[in-house]
């Protein structure tokens, strides 16, 4: 997210029904990290609101792939850690539903704010007007998509990519039916 800024107010948004079912006929579930497919299930099964990106982050080290989704060892890594971002990008209609979700999600941030951004994007705004992201990175990185870190913190990441992405779905799924 080298272009993450501070959330932007809602605009209107006339071209949002056309973009979410293009985006939705395009999202292959499979190709997402298997711990975020029913959050993105469930948050583009609210009416409001559709997906672009997301990534449950990877710990990169030793031989593991850039793609590994395996949990930390039990006994620290020597080194540091190459951390690939967790994040999910959204885009939303401007209505007052999604307007009470995107303040809820912002909230979600407030588990541990050195850790926890809630804002835009430049690159995903230029695409989708009404774009969001939620992500899990350090405050140091924010604008990066990669960090270096120590075992520790990525202990602390570990633990907070799951609350996060917990909160999400637990938010999606509570405004389904009811926004």
């Amino acid at each position: 997210m080298e272009t993450f800024t501070p959330a932007r107010p809602l605009v209107e948004h006339p071209d949002f029904s056309v973009q979410k079912e293009l985006a939705l006929s395009s999202l292959n579930i499979r190709s997402l990290d298997e711990p975020v497919r029913d959050v993105v299930t469930a948050l583009n099964d609210l009416s409001f609101c559709f997906t672009m990106q997301s990534c449950y982050g990877h710990f990169v080290f030793g031989n593991k792939e850039p793609t590994n989704l395996e949990p930390l060892p039990l006994t620290e890594v020597a080194g540091s850690i190459d951390y690939r971002i967790a994040y999910v990008a959204l885009c939303v209609q401007k209505s007052e539903p999604a307007a009470r979700f995107l303040e809820e999600l912002s909230r979600i941030q407030q588990i541990d704010p050195k850790y926890i951004q809630y804002g835009s994007a430049d690159w995903f705004w230029d695409r989708h007007v009404n774009s969001y992201v939620i992500q899990v990175e350090p405050e140091r990185y924010c604008q990066k998509d990669t960090a270096q870190i120590t075992y520790r913190e990525a202990r602390h990441i570990e633990k907070l990519k799951r609350d996060v992405f917990t909160r999400i779905h637990a938010l999606a799924n509570s405004c389904f039916g009811s926004m």
